[in-house]
């Protein structure tokens, strides 16, 4: 099965855009349907399963304003440095892991949330 995320590119401005990502493969597209649809021309047959996320980057109960800046000030860093053949530090790295470590830990919560919210 094929991960897929998709995120979205400055999301307080009037241009943003969403980046969806598999493996070695981007698109961007001014919807996550539109980077979808750009993506998935991209990938083979053997790709056909797909589990996408989509990360709406709002602060939450789960993961805060103040982790989600940083964590997109990293990612600018980290595709900066992809573009420039270069590597971003090891500090850099170690704090992108561990924020994108804490953004699965959120997505558990609010799954976990919304689980307990839908029992009977």
């Amino acid at each position: 099965m094929t991960k897929v995320t998709i995120v979205a590119e400055n999301p307080a401005s009037p241009d943003a855009a969403f980046r969806a990502s598999a493996r070695d493969h981007e698109s961007v597209g001014r919807t996550p349907g539109a980077a979808l649809d750009e993506l998935t021309r991209q990938l083979g047959d053997e790709d056909s399963g797909m589990l996408i996320v989509v990360q709406n980057f709002r602060p939450d109960a789960f993961f805060s304003a103040a982790q989600q800046a940083r964590l997109q000030d990293l990612l600018a860093l980290w595709r900066a440095a992809r573009a420039g053949g270069r590597p971003i530090s090891a500090n850099e790295r170690a704090e992108l892991e561990s924020l994108v470590g804490d953004e699965l830990d959120a997505s558990a919560g609010r799954s976990e949330a919304l689980a307990r919210e839908l029992r009977p």
